[in-house]
């Protein structure tokens, strides 16, 4: 083989003799300042010339060329030359012989048909960073060599080792990160969620697929106490570790606010200045909604987040869509809270961005897909939520976070409406309101068949709070008894909306100690602060599994 002949197609060359051709000026042009071109260039001080590189050999250059370099030729790529690097590393060839059984490390990386492609087409090929069977990270280049029946292809390796462990090295510490990221994500979220008594709930969170991406998403439940559940998710803007640990004391915050049993609104306030405490140059989106199932209505206040979808037992699905804030962190902000029914047969998704949010699709447009697929999609929370996370096209590449939660109210028909039962009384008059409630919890427990002893603690519960709003509230009083599956729930309203709070009654006290004996004979008791001004003071007994309290 004439390698002479190739040595123009080695990398470089062609753009340095274009440079001499355009260095050289022709002979009758010397009086106007140009140089005279030569072949060989002189030192100075009159040393002899040095060769150009016309001059050299070409195969003593590629020997001493700390790459490889391999040439062969022909259809079946017949070894034609290998330089010394590339002997030392994968040991001496026959020249002569098919590259696919003589040089297998080529047909191990995959490279045969790359060189066949390059022959074909005449194009150069590039592929990066290959481990070879030697250990060591090469990038290959593949150029065409050669015209007619001597065509072949210069195989051209850099050693690119150290790059490649470096940028191993960068994927491993980013991995390192990403788990981190995700163990801290997954931990800060509910290990399980929370069962009320009057809804179904399911949840589910996928991490961003691309290195380092999860963000700070997160879903909760929360049981307020009465009946009343507090259901909350959000999406910390950013990635990392940052972002989930933001998540993390906001959620944290939310759950201790939820136990203030304060209205949404005032709850996203407190969130508010809270989110810029924590961090100035961090925002973050929140839903924070409550389900009482005396309402059968959701009510919410969002900051700067995507809108809560309601299906209805008939299969309409609307968004609530006002009232909405800006994102938490901004300031400045009154919050409001909406309302959106929710009613026995109704299923609500709250949801974050990256379920709906896509590159090349408006927003909006993603909000109508998951309407469309919650219209169709049936069955329990979890899933619904599977159908809903299925429908978006969610996989473990997806390039952002998703959390969804899923909350249905059941609609009860036959033996199991029987355990899910309200009964109100109107506490008109003065101080014979006292012994009328007394009646009237007593026929009703009596009607539900509850032991003696939950129905004695019951009418006595019902005495003292009705007591305590006789003497510090003010009318309209009502009485409203409640039971479910799992409890006995007991609560009064009035127009008062000073809260009462337990205290120690000292022995010459006439008053003070209703509260207490609540406290000490419920499994748990509450007050809050109702809507449209006054407030509700409840308490609520745990029904034992084995004794006969249904139907």
């Amino acid at each position: 083989m004439n390698f002479t002949r190739w040595s123009a197609r080695l990398p470089g060359t062609q753009r340095r003799a274009a440079a001499r051709t355009e260095q050289t000026a022709p002979p009758d042009r010397r009086g106007e300042g140009s140089v005279p071109a030569a072949r060989a260039e002189r030192l100075t001080g009159g040393d002899r010339p040095l060769p150009a590189v016309d001059e050299l050999g070409v195969r003593g250059v590629l020997d001493r060329v700390p790459c490889l370099v391999a040439l062969v030729h022909g259809p079946d790529h017949r070894i034609a030359y290998l330089n010394d690097a590339y002997t030392a590393a994968f040991g001496l060839r026959p020249v002569g012989a098919p590259a696919r059984g003589a040089l297998p490390e080529l047909d191990e990386l995959g490279l045969l048909p790359l060189l066949d492609q390059v022959l074909r087409s005449g194009k150069p090929r590039t592929v990066k960073s290959r481990k070879a069977p030697d250990g060591r990270s090469y990038t290959f280049t593949c150029t065409p060599a050669g015209e007619g029946d001597g065509r072949g292809v210069l195989v051209f390796a850099t050693d690119v080792t150290d790059h490649a462990e470096a940028a191993e090295r960068l994927r491993a510490s980013e991995r390192r990160q990403r788990e981190t990221a995700v163990t801290l994500q997954r931990s800060l979220l509910p290990q399980e969620l929370e069962e009320p008594d009057d809804l179904r709930v399911a949840a589910t969170y996928h991490p961003g697929g691309t290195e380092a991406a999860v963000g700070g998403d997160w879903y909760d439940v929360i049981t307020l106490g009465g009946g009343r559940t507090a259901l909350v998710i959000g999406d910390v803007m950013g990635r990392g570790v940052r972002a989930a640990a933001v998540m993390g004391q906001l959620r944290t915050a939310v759950r201790a606010y939820a136990r203030l049993d304060l209205p949404p609104h005032e709850v996203l306030q407190l969130l508010d200045g809270l989110a810029m405490e924590i961090d100035a140059n961090q925002i973050a989106t929140c839903v924070y909604a409550i389900h009482d199932p005396n309402e059968a209505r959701l009510v919410y206040a969002s900051a700067g987040h995507l809108p809560i979808l309601v299906r209805d037992e008939n299969g309409t699905v609307r968004r609530a869509d006002e009232p909405t804030g800006p994102p938490l962190g901004t300031g400045g902000w009154m919050h409001a809270s909406g309302s959106v029914p929710l009613g026995p047969g109704s299923t609500a998704v709250l949801y974050t961005d990256g379920l709906v949010e896509r590159r090349d699709e408006d927003l909006d447009e993603g909000i109508a897909s998951l309407e469309r697929a919650l219209a169709g999609a049936t069955g329990g929370p979890q899933v619904v939520c599977d159908r809903l996370v299925r429908s978006a096209g969610v996989t473990p590449e997806h390039d952002d976070d998703v959390a969804v939660l899923v909350l249905q109210h059941p609609a009860r028909s036959g033996p199991d409406s029987e355990l899910f039962r309200n009964a109100a009384l109107e506490l008109l008059g003065g101080v014979e309101a006292a012994p009328r409630a007394r009646a009237f919890a007593s026929g009703v427990l009596t009607s539900w068949r509850f032991p003696a002893e939950l129905h004695d603690l019951g009418v006595l519960a019902t005495s003292e709070l009705v007591a305590n709003s006789l003497q510090h509230g003010t009318p309209p009083m009502r009485l409203r008894l409640r039971r479910t599956d799992r409890r006995l729930i007991i609560e009064v309203t009035d127009g008062d909306d000073h809260l009462p709070r337990r205290r120690r009654a000292d022995p010459g006290d006439e008053s003070g100690r209703g509260i207490a004996i609540v406290a000490t004979i419920a499994s748990a008791w509450g007050s809050r602060r109702t809507p449209g001004g006054g407030k509700a003071v409840w308490c609520e007994f745990l029904l034992p599994k084995t004794a006969d309290v249904g139907v």
